[in-house]
């Protein structure tokens, strides 16, 4: 079946693509959704006109999220964790645990924006990217003490 792409799909296209896909993937996700139309020639118009908007909306969101990864370029957060005697955390930290911290820092990131590819279950100092915009990632730099462990200040 095909779909004219109404928002940008990870693995799929970009907005206002025509893209080929599963006939149940389209009718049971897409459509539902509302990120995609039916490709028929009165969609492929009305999304042909919409182009215009699209595109000066999606320039927003990439200044926006270059902006926000401006911002956090030099940003360094620290967790305290309880380790066992081998210096294996108790738990984990997890991008919840970081978006905290950065909202502690007066920075909203949805915790679902960061890339953490597992939990971090040992101490020390991770670079953790953090997907912004699907053209926009930042690092941030997450460092794991011991609690208890005195606190320094966060090396910029």
């Amino acid at each position: 079946m095909e779909v004219i792409l109404r928002e940008h799909v990870d693995n799929l296209g970009r907005r206002g693509e025509v893209v080929k896909v599963a006939d149940g993937y389209a009718r049971n996700y897409l459509l539902p959704r509302k990120l995609a139309l039916l490709a028929t020639e009165g969609n492929k118009r009305v999304i042909e006109r919409e182009r215009v908007k699209f595109e000066a909306h999606e320039l927003e969101e990439k200044n926006v999220a270059e902006a926000i990864a401006e911002r956090m370029a030099n940003v360094a957060i620290e967790i305290s964790r309880k380790v066992g005697e081998t210096e294996v955390l108790y738990g984990s930290v997890t991008s919840g645990d970081i978006a905290d911290s950065l909202m502690s820092k007066g920075m909203e990131i949805d915790r679902r924006k960061i890339a953490l590819q597992e939990p971090i279950k040992k101490l020390g100092e991770f670079d953790v990217p953090i997907k912004l915009h699907r053209d926009v990632t930042t690092h941030v730099k997450v460092r794991v003490v011991a609690e208890g462990e005195p606190e320094h200040a966060p090396k910029k």
